[in-house]
């Protein structure tokens, strides 16, 4: 079992930076593939970054590929996305999510916890 408590949105400019963390509970947090997804009013929750266990493979939607970096902590539970040179479409709720698969999976089925999500406003 594993609990997800994400951190770090907030109201912001285009083009300013945020980072958020996502602090997990559970021994074997260091097993999971993590994900990074995002939901706009009116829109599917999509995938925008994923990094396996070891942090070898990660896993960016284009539409953020050079602006957002994930990065994990396995010492300290905790993952992180970093997002740079915000944008407008770039506002939703982000829940961090944990996978068993132990590579970078893309399908929501496939991830079995979520966190309550935290919400960032991007002005322009």
């Amino acid at each position: 079992q594993v609990q997800l408590v994400e951190s770090g949105g907030g109201l912001v400019q285009a083009g300013d930076s945020l980072r958020l963390s996502c602090a997990a509970s559970g021994r074997t947090f260091a097993r999971y593939t993590m994900g990074w997804f995002r939901q706009a009013p009116g829109r599917e929750r999509e995938l925008v970054s994923a990094i396996t266990w070891t942090g070898t493979n990660t896993y960016y939607a284009d539409s953020v590929k050079g602006r957002f970096t994930i990065s994990r902590d396995n010492a300290k539970n905790t993952v992180y996305l970093q997002m740079n040179s915000l944008k407008p479409e770039d506002a939703a709720v982000y829940y961090c999510a944990a996978s068993t698969v132990s590579s970078v999976t893309y399908a929501l089925p496939e991830y079995s916890y979520w966190g309550q999500g935290t919400r960032v406003t991007v002005s322009s």
